[in-house]
C-alpha cells in the first residue's frame, strides 16, 4: 500500500515531500505532485512534512478524495509510455 497525494496539493505544490522522499517516488505534474505506488516504500516521510496536509496512506484517504488514488496511479502509467 502506498501513500496518495490528494486535492489540497492542487496548485499548492510546496515540494517538501520531494526533498524528503528516500526513494524518489514523487513526481511533479502540471497542477500537483503524484506518488508512484509501485516505488513508494510507505515510510511516511512525505506525509509528515506536507504543509497542505494532502498526503494519506491509501487506506486512509477520505472518501471524498478517493478519486486521487486512481489519479496518482494513472499519472505514472502515462509517464511509463
Amino acid at each position: 500500500m502506498a501513500y496518495v497525494i490528494t486535492s489540497p496539493c492542487q496548485n499548492e505544490k510546496a515540494g517538501e515531500c520531494i526533498e524528503v522522499c528516500p526513494v524518489d517516488c514523487i513526481e511533479e505534474g502540471e497542477a500537483m505532485f503524484y506518488i508512484d505506488p509501485n516505488i513508494c516504500i510507505d515510510c511516511g516521510a512525505c506525509q509528515t512534512v506536507c504543509p497542505a496536509e494532502a498526503i494519506y496512506m491509501e487506506d486512509e484517504v477520505p472518501e471524498e478524495e478517493n478519486e486521487y488514488i486512481q489519479l496518482n496511479r494513472k499519472f505514472f502509467e502515462k509517464v511509463d509510455i
